[in-house]
C-alpha cells in the first residue's frame, strides 16, 4: 500500500481488528489478559507466535476413567454390601501384577481389559492425589515407585497404550529411579512404532525421555550406588541411542504421524541437552490438581549435560531433514519436527544449523519465480512454509540475515505487512535484527506504511518495528514521530499528551473520545477536562507491549508526561488490568526513568493504595512500588493502608500485602516496624553496590 494514501478515521479503530483470521494454523494464546511476562521478548498473549505445538496436533487429553468396572447386577437384587466389602478385600490381597492382568479368582480382566464384577470405585482424577500424597508423607515414594514399576515392567505395554494406565506410568515416571525406568524403556522399545504413534503411549515416552536430565546428571551416579548390584541389561544411554537409531531408520513416517512427532521432537531435545520453553510444559494425561504440580525433581534446566554419543547422534538424526527437504518444508506436521531441530542445533551446533537453513533457502529460491519478486514470497504467504521461515530467520546469523534481505526481502516489505501471513514472517524478520545496517533499510522502507499497517489490523509489524529500535538504539525519536500521527495526535502539540490511553487501546484519537471531524478539518485542541473525564479504555495486550518498549527509549519523557496527566482512577486501572500493570513495571524498572520521574507517575495513586492492594494485579504492581520505596514512601503506604487494616486483612490479595508491609507491626510497634525498614534498606543499598561494581 502506498505509504502518502490517507486512510480513513473509521479504518482506525485499532482495537477491533485481530492480527490474523482464525485458521487451523494459529497457535491458541491464553485467555486474554493473562499477566505478561516481566521482559518483553516473551509475548504469551500475542494473537499468533511462531509456536511448535498446535491444537491440531497436541495428543487428546486423556480422561479419567473409573479404575474398576461397573458392578454387575443379580437377577434377583443387587449386591449387599457385605458382599461388595468382602470382594473387594479378596481383591486388595492380590498381588498387584495379578490384579493388573486380571488373573485371580473372582476377577475379571484388570486394568487392560476393563474388570468385571468389582465395585465402582472414585475415578482416577480422585484417587491419584491421595496416593500420591501418601507417598510424600511416608517419605517412602521412591522405594514404591521402584517397587511398582518393577512389578508392572511385564504390562508396560498394555498399560501405556490404555488411558488409565499410561496416565498411571507418567505419574510414577516423574519419580523413578535409574533402573526401573530403564526397564520401562527396554519393555517399550520392541513396540516402538505403536507406541509412539498412538494417543496414550505417546505420553509415556515423552515422560520417559523429559527424566534424562535429572538421571544423567550427579543425581544419576548417587542413585546408580543405591541400586542392586545385578545392572540393567542396558544402560539409558544405550536406550536412547537404540530408540534414536530405529527412529532414523523410519524418519519420515515418525515426523508426519501427528503422535510420533511429538516423540521425535522431545528426542531431538533430549540428544541436545536443552529442552525448549514451548515443549516443557507438563502434558496434559492428568487433570488431577496434584499431578498438574511438577514435583521438585522434576523441575528440569533449559540445558543440561548430555555425552558425546549424544550429540553425535542428533547430527545424524538432523541430517535425515536433508535427505526430504521438500516434505519438511510443505507438511503440516513434519515441519514442526524440523522447527525444533533448527533451535537446538543453534544452540549445539551451529554450523550444522546454518547448513539446514541454507539448504532451505536455495531449496525455496529456485522453486517456479514469483510474478511480484522472489520466489521465496510465495512460501511467505503460505501457512505451513512460513511457519518454517521464521524460525529459519530467528536462527539465521547476521551476515546471512543481512543478504537474505537483500536478495529477496528488500521492496516487498510494505506487501508483506499488509498480507495476513505474511505479516508473522516479517514480525520474525525484526525480531532478528541486531544491526544499524540491517534496522535502516527496513525502517526506511516500512515508515512511510505504518498508519496503514495499523488500519489494516497488523499492529503486530509496527511493535515489533518499535522493539528493533529499541533493541539497536537507533530511531527512536523517528518511530515516536510517526506513531503520533498514526494515531492522530502529533497536531496540535496539545493532544500528545494523550498518547498513552490511546498506544494502550490501540485507537486513534478521535475513536478514543468519539469525535466527528470532517475531512480537510483543522483537528481541535485536546480539552483537559475530557481526558480526565473519560474512564481508560480496555488496555489490550499489544497495546502494553507498545507502550513498554517506548518506556525504555532513550527518552522516554514523552510517554512519562502522559502518564502523569493520568487521574487516579485512571492509573488505577491501568495498574488493575492484567496487561496495563506490566506498563507501570515499565515505569518502576526502566533504566531511562530517572527516580523523580517515576515518583511524578506514581503520586497519582496515593489514595488508591488500599483498592491496589486488593486486586489481583493491583497487588503485584504495589508490592514492586513498594520494593523499590525509600523509607519516607514507605510510611506513607503504610499509614494509608493501616487505616483500613480490617479490610485488608479480609481480603485474599490483601492480606499478602499486609503481611509485606508488616501492617501489624506498624500499627502496634511503630519504632520497631521502622528499625526493621531501615535495616532492609541498609541490605539493599549494599547489595545494590555489589551488582554495580
Amino acid at each position: 500500500m502506498p505509504g502518502g494514501a490517507p486512510v480513513p478515521t473509521e479504518a482506525l479503530r485499532l482495537s477491533a481488528q485481530v492480527d490474523r483470521p482464525a485458521s487451523p494454523r494459529m497457535t491458541p494464546s491464553p485467555a486474554a489478559f493473562t499477566p505478561l511476562p516481566r521482559e518483553i521478548g516473551r509475548r504469551e498473549s500475542e494473537p499468533r507466535e511462531p509456536g511448535l505445538r498446535p491444537p491440531e496436533l497436541d495428543p487428546p487429553p486423556l480422561e479419567p476413567e473409573s479404575l474398576w468396572g461397573p458392578v454387575p447386577q443379580s437377577s434377583s437384587a443387587p449386591l449387599r454390601q457385605e458382599q461388595q466389602l468382602q470382594h473387594r478385600a479378596q481383591k486388595e490381597r492380590l498381588p498387584l501384577r495379578d490384579r493388573l492382568s486380571g488373573s485371580g479368582s473372582g476377577s475379571g480382566e484388570g486394568v487392560v481389559g476393563g474388570c468385571q464384577g468389582l465395585t465402582p470405585q472414585r475415578p482416577t482424577s480422585e484417587r491419584g492425589p491421595s496416593i500420591m500424597s501418601a507417598w510424600k508423607r511416608q517419605g517412602g515414594s521412591e522405594l514404591m515407585v521402584h517397587n511398582v514399576l518393577k512389578e508392572v515392567e511385564a504390562q508396560a505395554l498394555a498399560l501405556a497404550t490404555n488411558r488409565t494406565g499410561s496416565e498411571m506410568l507418567q505419574e510414577l515416571l516423574g519419580y523413578s529411579t535409574l533402573k526401573p525406568l530403564c526397564g520401562v524403556l527396554a519393555a517399550l522399545r520392541p513396540s516402538l512404532r505403536s507406541v509412539a504413534c498412538h494417543r496414550c503411549g505417546v505420553h509415556v515416552l515423552q515422560s520417559a525421555l523429559q527424566q534424562l536430565p535429572r538421571l544423567l546428571g550427579s543425581c544419576a551416579e548417587e542413585e546408580a550406588e543405591e541400586e542392586e548390584e545385578v545392572p540393567p541389561l542396558e544402560t539409558l544411554e544405550e536406550l536412547v541411542l537404540g530408540l534414536a537409531s530405529e527412529v532414523c531408520d523410519d524418519f519420515l513416517f515418525y515426523c508426519g504421524d501427528t503422535h510420533g512427532s511429538f516423540v521425535v521432537r522431545t528426542l531431538l531435545q533430549v540428544l541436545g541437552g536443552t529442552l525448549l520453553e514451548s515443549e516443557r510444559t507438563r502434558h496434559r494425561g492428568s487433570r488431577s490438581p496434584e499431578a498438574q504440580r511438577t514435583p521438585a525433581r522434576e523441575c528440569k534446566p533449559n540445558d543440561f549435560e548430555v555425552p558425546e554419543s549424544f550429540l553425535n547422534c542428533l547430527q545424524d538424526l538432523s541430517s535425515c531433514f536433508l535427505k526430504d527437504i521438500a516434505v519438511f518444508i510443505t507438511d503440516k506436521i513434519s515441519s514442526f519436527c524440523f522447527q525444533v531441530a533448527l533451535q537446538i542445533l543453534h544452540r549445539k551446533v551451529p554450523q550444522l544449523c546454518a547448513h539446514l537453513c541454507n539448504a532451505v533457502i536455495d531449496y525455496l529460491s529456485n522453486r517456479n519465480s514469483s510474478a511480484d519478486g522472489s520466489p521465496l514470497l510465495l512460501f511467505l504467504r503460505d501457512q505451513t512454509s512460513s511457519r518454517l521461515l521464521e524460525q529459519v530467520l530467528l536462527v539465521l546469523e547476521p551476515p546471512r540475515l543481512q543478504s537474505l534481505f537483500e536478495d529477496h526481502f528488500q521492496g516487498q516489505l510494505q506487501t508483506m505487512a499488509a498480507h495476513p501471513i505474511a505479516n508473522f514472517p516479517l514480525q520474525r524478520l525484526l525480531d532478528a535484527v541486531t544491526t544499524p545496517e540491517l534496522l535502516s533499510p527496513i525502517f526506511e522502507e516500512l515508515s512511510p506504511a505504518l498508519e496503514a499497517v495499523l488500519a489494516q489490523g497488523h499492529p503486530g509489524v509496527v511493535i515489533a518495528l518499535v522493539g528493533a529500535c529499541r533493541r539497536v538504539g537507533t530511531h527512536q525519536a523517528q518511530v515516536l514521530q510517526l506513531l503520533l500521527e498514526a494515531f492522530h495526535c502529533a497536531e496540535p502539540s496539545s493532544r500528545q499528551v494523550a498518547c498513552v490511553p490511546l498506544f494502550a487501546t490501540l485507537m486513534a484519537y478521535e475513536v478514543y473520545y468519539g469525535l466527528v471531524e470532517e475531512e480537510g478539518a483543522v483537528p481541535a485542541d485536546h480539552q483537559v477536562e475530557m481526558g480526565t473525564a473519560r474512564a481508560l479504555g480496555e488496555v489490550t495486550v499489544l497495546g502494553s507491549l507498545l507502550l513498554q518498549h517506548l518506556l525504555h527509549f532513550s527518552t522516554p519523557g514523552l510517554i512519562l508526561r502522559s502518564l502523569g496527566a493520568l487521574t487516579g482512577p485512571q492509573v488505577l486501572t491501568l495498574a488493575q488490568s492484567p496487561a496495563g500493570s506490566h506498563v507501570l513495571d515499565a515505569v518502576l524498572t526502566s533504566p531511562s526513568v530517572t527516580r523523580k520521574q517515576r515518583r511524578r507517575v506514581l503520586k497519582t495513586l496515593k489514595g488508591q493504595y488500599v483498592a491496589l492492594a486488593c486486586s489481583r494485579h493491583g497487588s503485584r504492581v504495589l508490592d514492586a512500588i513498594w520494593n523499590g520505596a525509600a523509607l519516607g514512601a514507605r510510611k506513607e503506604i503504610a499509614a494509608e493502608l493501616g487505616e483500613r487494616n480490617q479490610e485488608l486483612i479480609k481480603d485474599p490479595f490483601g492480606h499478602h500485602v499486609a503481611r509485606n508491609v508488616a501492617l501489624t507491626t506498624f500499627l502496634k510497634r511503630r519504632e520497631a516496624w521502622e528499625q526493621q525498614q531501615g535495616a532492609v534498606a541498609k541490605r539493599r543499598r549494599v547489595l545494590n553496590s555489589i551488582l554495580e561494581d
